[in-house]
């Protein structure tokens, strides 16, 4: 049997009684007692008072000292060790007194040889483990909770300086005066996503140690998924000169279930690492599935010609804040975790990843995640063939006017938007189809149409196919391109059927883009309703939002204020919750009423759940440096939240 070990105190005046109590001690074989021995109260109280002990053995008389003093002493300072009172006989007033002081236990000092003091000592001794295991529970919930808000206080300081260096940083770009310091903006604003790139990974890590990580499963097309990681990551292969290929060699669905954001999230980390890490040659990308129990498992296969890891670090490689150039080379930037996270997620899309590498000649990494075989789905390959036009960019005639961009991927949105600037056109976004269908209206009904839309084909809330329906049911007549992955016989036809001038393939080759985007501008389409079918116009706009920023941070509130104003809003700012009180009233109905989490005087949270009983708002939006509980949310009043930093895109989606 194994030994438990226990440390005991003993407090008695008399060495005997001593010696007695510590021979009784040691017949007990389960046990292996390391013993202390103090002969006075005072003594004994300052044992206590370290809580170093598993049980105290307590004599009631010490001299002409009482150790009823001692045990209500030690209760009185919170000591934790189980007490057991000696006495010298029996007496039921003296027991009630010791247990009423806080003893767990009383025994004779004739019974020490019987089973009824072993008893009492593993009593003690159990109920101590349970206490300790209970304070080492409490403690390691205090520091997760300590460790989360420390993460949501953190996270919120970060991003609001952010939202006035990211922010600023743009508006200067998209201004005359940048012309001088293009380049050094670019730096600024390239550096400070990175930052933001790398506070999202630790809070990624922290959410996934915690087990606060949950996945969103959707459904959605593969295919088209897959060419939007494609177009994102060719830009970064190109800057290196650096061949990208992405085929399948099995049949696919053409539509799975599971988490887009994350997948994106693994997929672009490894590919991106591949880049990296490839001075010369190229990454190949390769998809495949298998379908076992009507469930499939679908494998992308990472390869890249680059500097391989040693033997040694493959082993670290998916450990937090290790990185292969630490082993290789510093040339390389980062914290370490993308790999990290990478490992966790996969592990929850129902795979994992493995990897394969010699040094010096590349590294193979494949990502295996598991999705339900969805009923009805089509099986086809990977369609995203390249055409190379052969001409330069460089040679185009500028292109004027204002261009709708739609695509539900952020980052997607801003590659094409980016990729439309330099044709010369001015941009405007929208992330589905009903908000295209939105401002498409409030375009004509302002007098200044697009001269053409960019529309992705799937998308939530209202997919392309859908929002080209509906707008061409209303009788406008602009341009509109499909952004579409799509390039099997027919698809072109069907999309021309449904309304849609012409097609654009995913990838998105800038050169093709442009010669579309010249057609048909250059054919000088004029935006009409047709007469028989005058379109059905809303009042969208006509007059200008409201709104009300409560934001304490002054650069944060100033560069927000800005990026409102120049979307057409009127906005007051307050900078704090006495303050937006105050001018709540100075206006009958505010449009909205954003609230920063963390002001001075008043938890935002708090603020908006007041704010939401006084109806004079049509929303109330929260801003946070960190993510929100939708519960604490809805519970507080407000219909949203938007996370810092805070951006021209994020904002235009509150004034739709």
């Amino acid at each position: 049997m194994l030994e438990k070990k226990a440390r005991i105190l003993i407090v008695e005046d008399d060495e005997d009684d001593y010696v007695i109590a510590k021979d009784y001690l040691e017949e007990l074989d389960e046990y292996k007692f390391t013993i202390d021995w103090v002969a006075t109260p005072n003594e004994a109280l300052k044992k206590l008072e370290l809580n170093q002990h598993d049980i105290c053995l307590l004599d009631y008389q010490l001299g002409a000292h009482n150790g009823l003093t001692v045990l209500q002493k030690a209760t009185e300072m919170q000591c934790r060790v189980p007490i057991i009172m000696l006495t010298g006989q029996s007496d039921k007033v003296l027991d009630k007194a010791a247990l009423d002081a806080g003893a767990v236990d009383f025994i004779v000092k004739s019974e020490l040889d019987g089973p009824r003091f072993a008893r009492a000592i593993r009593y003690a001794i159990a109920r101590q483990e349970v206490q300790k295991e209970r304070l080492e529970r409490i403690n390691v919930e205090t520091q997760i909770r300590s460790k989360d808000r420390f993460l949501a206080h953190l996270s919120h300081e970060l991003r609001t300086p952010l939202t006035s260096i990211l922010g600023y940083t743009e508006l200067l770009l998209d201004s005359d005066k940048a012309q001088p310091v293009c380049h050094e903006l670019n730096i600024i604003l390239n550096n400070g996503k990175h930052l933001l790139s790398l506070l999202n990974d630790v809070l990624d890590l922290s959410k996934i140690a915690a087990k606060k990580l949950e996945l969103t499963p959707t459904t959605f097309n593969l295919n088209s998924f897959m060419a939007d990681i494609y177009t994102l990551m060719q830009v970064a292969a190109n800057d290196k000169g650096i061949e990208l290929t992405l085929v399948s060699t099995t049949a696919l669905p053409e539509e799975i279930h599971c988490d887009p954001t994350r997948l994106r999230q693994v997929l672009i980390n490894l590919i991106h690492n591949g880049i990296k890490f490839t001075d010369s040659g190229k990454v190949s990308v390769s998809v495949s599935a298998k379908l076992e129990n009507n469930q499939y498992t679908l494998f992308f296969e990472v390869v890249d010609t680059g500097k391989g890891i040693p033997t040694e670090a493959i082993d670290k490689i998916f450990q937090p804040f290790e990185q292969v150039e630490d082993t290789i080379s510093r040339k390389e930037t980062g914290t370490g975790l993308g790999l990290a996270i990478s490992s966790e997620l996969a592990n929850k899309l129902g795979g994992g990843i493995a990897v394969k590498s010699t040094e010096g000649k590349g590294s193979c990494f494949t990502l295996s995640i598991s999705c339900p075989n969805l009923a009805g789905t089509k099986l086809c390959y990977l369609s995203l063939h390249r055409k190379v036009t052969g001409e330069k960019i460089a040679a185009i005639t500028p292109l004027s006017g204002r261009v709708l961009v739609v695509d539900d991927v952020a980052d997607i949105r801003m590659l094409i938007g980016h990729t439309v600037k330099t044709f010369g056109l001015n941009v405007d976004f929208a992330e589905n189809g009903k908000q295209a269908v939105e401002k498409t209206l409030s375009s004509i009904e302002k007098g200044h149409p697009y001269v053409a839309i960019l529309m992705d084909i799937h998308m939530p809330e209202m997919d392309g196919k859908e929002a080209v329906v509906e707008i061409r049911k209303r009788g406008v007549k602009q341009p509109i391109l499909a952004l579409t992955a799509a390039n099997m016989k027919g698809v072109k036809e069907n999309l021309q059927t449904l309304g849609f001038d012409n097609l654009v393939s995913k990838p998105i080759d800038k050169m093709l883009l442009y010669k579309h985007l010249s057609l048909v501008i250059n054919a000088k389409t004029t935006t009409k309703c047709a007469p028989q079918e005058q379109v059905n116009l809303q009042q969208i706009e006509k007059q200008p939002q409201y709104f009300m920023l409560v934001e304490d941070d002054i650069d944060a509130a100033q560069i927000t204020q800005i990026l409102l104003e120049s979307l057409g809003v009127k906005v007051e700012v307050v900078h704090t919750a006495q303050a937006c009180r105050e001018k709540l009233t100075s206006r009958k109905n505010w449009d909205k009423i954003l609230v920063d989490v963390h002001l001075p005087d008043e938890n935002g949270l708090e603020l908006a759940k007041y704010l939401s009983t006084q109806n004079r708002s049509k929303e109330i939006v929260i801003v946070s440096g960190a993510e929100i509980e939708n519960a604490a949310i809805t519970s507080h009043g407000a219909s949203r939240a938007i996370l810092k930093p805070l951006n021209k895109e994020k904002l235009l989606e509150l004034t739709l």
